[in-house]
């Protein structure tokens, strides 16, 4: 006897139906916002049957994919709406639209930038902090910690800080993200209680810099590997690094400067001297060519970083 065909909403068998939660992330936005589009415009699963959980086909997605394309391009939510709905016919006969690459999220410009990057984009414009820590916490069980940093956070943030200096806008979304940012990688990161290095790695921020946040998604993947570390935080005074080296006698200390002004050659010179070897690593922007002096060693992006920290202590 013929099995029937698997039903589907929006009119197709055999395709794959999504939940809220996962078409809220594809597009970037609060499981709330679908359901008040449902609510307000019937932009809801087509196939929806009382009594069951909403299951999106492929054509109810791309309706809402139009409509979010229209909401980026200025159009109120009742005209985006209605652009979505005429597109109906359209969409029925296969005319399902790709949402451009090139653009990024409300306002933001990231070429060649990943879905996943985009969607997140979109999400922090919108002040969305809930899609916001959705999104990174599926990127980071999915992708991992560096991926996650180099190709779903870093362009947002390269992004944001662009559109500041261009437009002097968008102070709120960067801390907003930056908060997001830091809770999803300080939840990454695993306790580990009996690490492979016996003596603990500091990570720290020079003097008077405040920019610590790529130091979350370096405790994280060191954390991973089972390297246990301290976390100092930002701006630590000299005075407190070194009263931190001799109290705790740490195997490395990593210290970053995002801008080149905190990037102080004296305060590495000034380490205080252990009975065991300290191995000293600078990250950062900040620290340019010709800076950095021996015995400290510069580490590229997250990725060269960890390896040269584990090479250094295990």
């Amino acid at each position: 006897m013929t099995q029937p065909e698997p039903r589907t909403a929006g009119g197709h068998t055999g395709e794959p139906l999504l939940s809220v939660a996962a078409v809220a992330r594809r597009l970037g936005v609060a499981p709330a916002t679908l359901r008040t589009w449902d609510r307000r415009y019937g932009l809801g699963p087509s196939g929806h049957t009382v009594g069951r959980h909403r299951k999106y086909g492929p054509l109810d997605v791309a309706r809402l994919e139009l409509m979010q394309r229209a909401l980026l391009r200025g159009a109120s939510s009742a005209e985006a709406a209605r652009f979505a709905l005429d597109s109906k016919s359209a969409l029925t006969h296969g005319e399902v639209p790709v949402t451009p690459s090139g653009g990024g999220g409300r306002g933001l410009k990231m070429p060649g930038a990943s879905k996943l990057a985009r969607g997140l984009g979109r999400a922090a414009v919108a002040m969305d902090s809930i899609a916001v820590q959705g999104m990174l916490a599926d990127a980071l069980a999915t992708e991992g910690v560096i991926a996650t940093w180099n190709e779903v956070v870093r362009p947002v943030l390269n992004a944001v800080a662009a559109r500041w200096q261009l437009a002097g806008t968008g102070v709120e979304v960067e801390h907003l993200l930056n908060e997001c940012v830091l809770a999803a990688f300080v939840r990454a990161t695993p306790l580990v209680t009996l690490g492979r290095n016996h003596r603990p790695v500091l990570l720290a921020c020079m003097p008077e810099e405040r920019h610590n946040l790529p130091l979350y998604p370096l405790a994280a993947e060191l954390a991973h590997r089972g390297i246990v570390v301290r976390q100092l935080g930002a701006a630590l005074p000299a005075d407190a690094l070194a009263a931190a080296v001799r109290r705790t006698a740490p195997s490395a200390v990593v210290l970053w400067a995002q801008l080149p002004r905190y990037a102080d050659a004296g305060v590495l010179t000034a380490m205080p001297r252990t009975r065991q070897q300290v191995r000293l690593f600078v990250g950062g922007p900040g620290w340019r060519r010709g800076v950095v002096t021996s015995p400290a060693e510069r580490v590229g992006d997250l990725a060269a970083a960890v390896e040269a920290i584990e090479a250094a202590v295990t």
